[in-house]
């Protein structure tokens, strides 16, 4: 008989044991709605889970003002300056009057067919090609006004 009172007793210890965790186990389980789908409303909560973290859009810009023609030195420090004040590309430097030399030597009507048909590595109006012919006219006299 004491047989059975121990066996009986383990049951019952096991079966306690059993309900303790399962007590404190499935709450843990249990699932809390506190997701972006719930906060959402959404019936679907996989479109809400599979959203972008963030989203951008290519755009182009926007023109600037037209606040009219730009002066030679506008032009030359917008556009020019990148290759003339560095002299990437082989392009002769705004301040080394030696290598200009020869290029004032062809005269100005030549530096305005080069500057708006571009020359070498230059493109056509140094790559600017909303800038008008005057515009362009007027970057070449002011690095005429620099090299002489």
């Amino acid at each position: 008989m004491a047989e059975q009172h121990s066996s009986k007793g383990i049951m019952w210890a096991t079966i306690i044991v059993a309900i303790v965790l399962i007590a404190i186990i499935y709450p843990l389980t249990v699932k809390q709605s506190t997701s972006a789908a719930d906060a959402a409303g959404s019936n679907d909560s996989a479109d809400v889970r599979i959203q972008p973290v963030a989203k951008f859009e290519l755009a182009k810009a926007a023109p600037a003002a037209a606040a009219g023609p730009k002066d030679g030195p506008t032009v030359f420090n917008s556009v020019c300056g990148a290759c003339h004040n560095t002299g990437a590309a082989g392009a002769p430097k705004v301040d080394d009057k030696a290598a200009w030399a020869p290029r004032v030597g062809q005269g100005k009507d030549a530096l305005y067919k080069s500057a708006i048909a571009g020359k070498g590595a230059m493109p056509p109006k140094g790559g600017a090609a909303d800038l008008s012919d005057d515009e362009i006219k007027g970057a070449v006299d002011y690095i005429l006004t620099k090299v002489k």
